[in-house]
């Protein structure tokens, strides 16, 4: 699958959970919890999220997850000595 070409066709936080449907039927989902950033997140400031052409969007919470790093499995818990353990 080549992540330059995937499109998100929408994004939507429920239970712990931001679930992604891609245009070629692939769905994503991971807890909240493996993104430092969204894992501070009220529910509110979770549900709003803003699909752009490079990915996915949270206003409130100034974080961005993009559809190559969504496709590696990097939900933003990349630190300053790396990747944390999954």
């Amino acid at each position: 699958m080549n992540s330059s070409t995937e499109r998100i066709e929408s994004a939507a936080y429920s239970k712990g959970h931001v679930v992604v449907h891609f245009a070629s039927g692939l769905e994503i989902r991971f807890p909240v919890a493996k993104s430092p950033k969204l894992a501070t997140g009220s529910e509110a400031e979770l549900r709003r999220i803003e699909i752009s052409p490079f990915g996915l969007h949270w206003p409130d919470l100034d974080e961005d997850l993009s559809f190559a790093g969504l496709l590696r499995g990097d939900y933003g818990q990349q630190t300053r000595a790396g990747l944390t353990s999954r």
